[in-house]
């Protein structure tokens, strides 16, 4: 289980206005490109995403499903990427002050990616976490300065 924070220089609602948006996911999600929604209105429980993995010369398309959705603090979210399996991630959102401190948690479910789960795939999911959360940092940035 990798468990991560970060701090967002910008209130709730700016993150969410990230998160909400199917067609960012490939710019602040760690090894993902072309996002786009698939089913559903997103981020409502049971709608879903998709997008492609690249692992080396390797392409792959994967599919997130929202499990559980509490505004504005609890974004929960499985990942399915085919032969790796399924994962649950979590995003516990919190106010500080004018900022807001997000927890990532992540953990493989099924497939591959659990079966070989060990403490070196915690390293790498530590390593994927750190760049992810400063992406969406900047993602939200972005977003806040343009509007």
């Amino acid at each position: 289980m990798a468990i991560r924070h970060q701090l967002i220089k910008h209130a709730p609602s700016a993150l969410w206005s990230v998160l909400e948006r199917p067609d960012l996911y490939g710019e602040w999600v760690v090894g993902t490109s072309g996002s786009r929604s698939a089913q559903g209105h997103w981020p409502e429980v049971g709608s879903s995403i998709e997008y492609t993995v690249r692992i080396g010369p390797k392409e792959f398309h994967g599919r997130t499903v929202v499990r559980r959705l509490e505004r504005p603090s609890i974004l929960e979210l499985e990942a399915h990427s085919g032969l790796l399996g399924s994962a649950r991630i979590a995003f516990d959102i919190r106010p500080w002050g004018d900022e807001t401190l997000v927890r990532l948690d992540e953990h493989p479910l099924r497939g591959a990616g659990g079966t070989l789960h060990n403490a070196a795939a915690d390293v790498l999911l530590q390593l994927r976490h750190r760049a992810m959360l400063g992406r969406l940092a900047s993602a939200v940035d972005e977003l806040a300065s343009d509007s």
